[in-house]
């Protein structure tokens, strides 16, 4: 049976030790298109390490970056073919600035499993403190399974946001290279969705797509710069449900709204009429 959601449910995914750098967190910035504009001042704040800021979606990727092989997704419980999974939702919430360099613990489990009846929903969580037991940051995020539905459990809670209401405090377009996916491919997620035209071919899409997490990444970058002048310490949660794919070259068209506790956003690809690409996004800030 492919998943068991009483062996899944609740399963201990095990304690990771990790550690990063700035080289690390360089790489990750130039992998999101930090430094486009290599003599702007507030660009060079991603890509020098004499100063140095950390985005705080590096946290999301900062347990899995040494990883040289594609992403398992065989857990207690669940064995499932890494064509049919995509990533669904994605949120940090950060306990303070992300340092430049540092050791971590990644405490991991699955938190739920959801029955959607011709997909299965995945949800894990993971709790990032140091050496010593202090918070660093914690993250949720779930995957979804094409055709791995049906084995009889819940389908989970039914809590899709509406859409904002009214003007956009803020509309950008954000392009992305064409070898974005093969760049960003090097912050640890080796998945062949990304890379290999036969592979992505198996899942459906006519070429490679872009990771989902740099798109994450990207529309974080793009809401720190232009809504909290470039202050990654004003990020408190970010996070995000995957609602389509973004092909690496295509640009991004970025728009926000206020709210109470900071602001939601969507994003679209601007080259395939605006077609869903990030939305249910929310940026509470400090």
């Amino acid at each position: 049976m492919p998943i068991d959601p009483d062996v899944a449910i609740g399963a201990d995914l095990g304690t990771t030790k990790f550690e990063w750098t700035s080289s690390n967190v360089l790489l990750y910035h130039l992998a999101l298109g930090a430094g486009a504009q290599p003599v702007s001042e507030p660009e060079l704040g991603y890509v020098l390490e004499d100063r140095l800021k950390v985005l705080p979606t590096f946290g999301v990727v900062a347990p899995n970056f040494r990883m040289f092989e594609p992403p398992a997704v065989t857990f207690p419980g669940i064995d499932i073919d890494l064509s049919k999974v995509l990533h669904g939702t994605q949120s940090i919430t950060v306990h303070g600035p992300l340092p430049r360099d540092g050791q971590g613990v990644a405490q991991s489990r699955i938190a739920d499993v959801w029955d959607k009846g011709k997909a299965a929903v995945i949800v894990q969580e993971a709790t990032i403190t140091t050496s010593s037991g202090d918070p660093l940051w914690t993250t949720t995020s779930s995957i979804f399974a094409r055709g791995e539905g049906g084995f009889g459990g819940s389908r989970g809670p039914s809590n899709r946001q509406p859409a904002p209401e009214g003007d956009p405090v803020l509309e950008v377009e954000v392009p992305t290279l064409p070898q974005q996916a093969l760049l960003y491919r090097l912050c640890g997620d080796r998945n062949p969705l990304h890379a290999d035209p036969a592979f992505a071919a198996l899942a459906g899409f006519d070429r490679p797509i872009l990771h989902g997490l740099c798109t994450y990444g990207i529309v974080c970058k793009a809401l720190v710069d232009n809504l909290l002048s470039g202050d990654v310490t004003r990020v408190a949660t970010f996070g995000t449900r995957f609602a389509g794919v973004l092909f690496p070259g295509e640009s991004l068209r970025i728009r926000a709204w206020r709210t109470e506790d900071g602001y939601r956003a969507t994003a679209t690809a601007i080259d395939r009429d605006d077609a869903p690409v990030l939305d249910e996004t929310v940026l509470a800030v400090r």
